[in-house]
């Protein structure tokens, strides 16, 4: 395994990482809340953004409107039993998402499933450090590289497990920062 891949894999992670971060709700809209959300369109789960746009009109308003209005109860019902946790109220053409501002319990909560995400991500980075370093002993075993050679690839390894644990930290700073904001 070369340091590049294994880079871009540890990046990959951290996006992955901040793919979840952003489903988190922070008491301002943000459409990206609704990423998660599947409709049982004509028996078959389907994404809400492939079915309506979704907009943010202001900090609180979320608003949805499908491209075919015969989906509007589906769209509806998939939120409900979303965890997103929103009730949508519908009035015939939009379907809107009001965002209450957030209890103080409420943003433990959401800090708690940040660092729980965070945590993940941090375990991803650090599988794919020992996928490398297995791969470098490997290498070393089979008399490929040299013993420095494998010394040296496992702490260039290491410095990068090391930046990117550090980026899911930045990172989950950044969202805790969010939420706890009122």
């Amino acid at each position: 395994m070369k340091l590049a891949d294994v880079e871009e894999h540890m990046h990959k992670a951290i996006e992955a990482t901040q793919r979840s971060f952003n489903t988190i709700r922070t008491g301002r809209a943000n459409a990206s809340i609704l990423d998660r959300v599947m409709v049982e369109y004509y028996g078959s789960p389907t994404p809400l953004k492939s079915l309506a746009n979704i907009t943010t009109p202001d900090a609180t308003t979320i608003n949805i409107q499908p491209f075919d209005r015969g989906s509007m109860s589906l769209i509806e019902k998939a939120i409900s039993l979303s965890d997103v946790g929103l009730t949508p109220s519908n009035d015939g053409s939009i379907i809107r998402l009001i965002i209450p501002p957030l209890t103080t319990e409420r943003r433990k909560e959401l800090v708690k499933i940040a660092a729980k995400f965070a945590e993940e991500g941090k375990v991803s980075v650090r599988n794919i450090r020992r996928d490398a370093v297995d791969s470098v002993r490997k290498q070393e075993k089979a008399s490929e590289i040299s013993e420095d050679e494998a010394r040296d690839l496992q702490d260039k390894i290491q410095k990068l497990t090391d930046k990117y644990i550090a980026k899911v930290d930045a990172i989950l700073a950044e969202k805790e920062k969010d939420i706890t904001t009122v």
